[in-house]
């Protein structure tokens, strides 16, 4: 008994893809089918097309979506962000960890299985292409146990070409993201000496896709990812993980031919839920950080209960709770708190991207500075201008006081902002001294362009009070 305990708590010791003495151990994963796996084959063919195509794809002429870092220079879904936005992307970046937070502990690593770029092109193209030329799990393993021989060589040869060609594609894809499509396109057409950088980027991006895809594969996501330790800290007994339900599975029991005796659980111990899992683990054994519920055993599982006429669901999306006591509460206390925290980073977010304007501009009176006499009976005062342009186009702006009849000088040149620069300035506003009935008189000044009012300004003008009949 003890032996069979200490051999059914192995796994915990110990990871499915390494030995003892820490070498690797291949995993030859069975081609998976069912429901969850025609749904994320579905989900997929739309995120693989949305990844694909988003840096070529132009909305008035410039690139959807943008992720510049070195140039600090950024598009999302078609609207310019700068450096200047950097608080909208703190708080997005808060909203995503909250996200994460919460999504973890009310659906555990649904995100894994369903949306991550990894399983995706892992499970959805470099598998399906290894089951295409190599065949299901069996063939796998027997080729590579094979000696060398013209059909073997034939086969692996075109498998990690096709692997390199695809690896070569994605680099091409990702670097589209960085530097943009327009730039990709300037270095695949130019001559190499012209583009030596680019070139050597896409190559050694190739070969990272390359080993990623063709020889890592699962250690991304058990030895790598963070996420993975991040679950075993984030769940509950409440959170939605894939489970197995030992209740209706335990004790496991062979079914064997010509025998009569009912099973007394609906587990068969046939295996197959550990067959097809792209790590390694059985799932029976409880939650575990190498899950990436990529739903392979749930379809597995539901497949032998179809044929042993046994309900469905004895792996399935489940909380320990509801396993153990039949109804379980995904609305927890702390998923309440993270989706209150959550919604309120969300809607402040929402409200700066609303409010959010293509300039930014800044008029203030330079400090220090008292009004200066003037001319023809007048004073001015000297101001500080800065306009922050978010936009693709240049800028040229004028200057115009509205409520008073005065004029205002440029010093220095015309105020001329660049796409997605700043220009700054200073400017006098001339009035005349009968206009000024206090010591800070508001005035509003009209920032245009072509024309147009872009901004109106209001902002004080500091100035000598005028009393009649005062002697001089």
């Amino acid at each position: 008994m003890e032996q069979q305990n200490s051999k059914s708590e192995k796994y915990r010791d110990e990871l499915a893809t390494v030995t003892k003495d820490g070498d690797r151990i291949w995993l030859y994963p069975k081609k998976p089918s069912g429901r969850f796996y025609r749904a994320r084959t579905i989900v997929s063919i739309f995120l693989l097309a949305f990844l694909l195509a988003a840096p070529f794809v132009k909305i008035n002429g410039h690139q959807f979506v943008l992720l510049n870092f070195l140039g600090r220079n950024f598009i999302l879904f078609g609207i310019p962000f700068s450096p200047h936005d950097f608080h909208l992307f703190v708080l997005a970046m808060i909203s995503t960890i909250v996200g994460v937070f919460l999504f973890t502990v009310v659906y555990g690593r649904i995100f894994c299985g369903w949306i991550c770029p990894q399983t995706i092109f892992m499970e959805m193209v470099f598998r399906k292409i290894e089951y295409l030329i190599e065949g299901d799990s069996n063939r796998q393993r027997a080729l590579d146990n094979s000696p060398w021989n013209s059909s073997k060589l034939f086969k692996i040869t075109l498998k990690h070409t096709v692997f390199f060609a695809i690896a070569f594609i994605i680099s091409n894809v990702f670097l589209a993201y960085i530097i943009g499509g327009d730039e990709l396109l300037k270095i695949i057409v130019d001559p190499p000496s012209e583009h030596l950088a680019g070139l050597f980027g896409i190559i050694v991006f190739s070969g990272i896709f390359y080993f990623v895809f063709a020889k890592f594969r699962e250690q991304v996501c058990t030895l790598v990812c963070p996420y993975g330790r991040l679950q075993g800290v984030m769940l509950d007994q409440n959170s939605i993980v894939i489970a197995y339900d030992y209740l209706r599975g335990e004790p496991r029991g062979k079914i064997k031919k010509n025998n009569s005796e009912v099973l007394k659980a609906d587990c068969v111990d046939c295996n197959l839920c550990v067959d097809v899992c792209p790590t390694g683990i059985d799932i029976r054994n409880g939650t575990q950080l190498e899950c990436v519920n990529c739903t392979a055993c749930i379809d597995a599982c539901d497949n032998v209960m179809d044929k042993i006429k046994k309900p469905k669901g004895l792996i399935r999306y489940a909380s320990k709770n509801e396993i153990e006591n039949i109804v379980g509460s995904i609305f927890t206390p702390r998923a309440i708190g993270y989706t209150v925290v959550l919604f309120i980073v969300i809607v402040l977010t929402t409200v700066l991207l609303m409010n959010r304007t293509d300039l930014e501009l800044t008029i203030l009176r330079t400090p220090g500075i008292l009004y200066q006499e003037q001319p023809d009976n007048k004073i001015s005062n000297l101001y500080d201008v800065k306009i922050v342009n978010k936009t693709f186009y240049a800028l040229p702006a004028e200057l115009e006081l509205m409520n008073f009849n005065g004029e205002i000088k440029l010093i220095g040149s015309d105020l001329h902002v660049e796409p997605q620069g700043v220009a700054q300035g200073k400017f006098l506003v001339i009035l005349f001294k009968e206009d000024i009935v206090q010591l800070n008189t508001k005035i509003e000044i009209a920032v245009k362009s072509n024309g147009k009012i872009i901004d109106l300004i209001s902002t004080s003008f500091l100035g000598k009070v005028e009393r009649k009949g005062t002697a001089q």
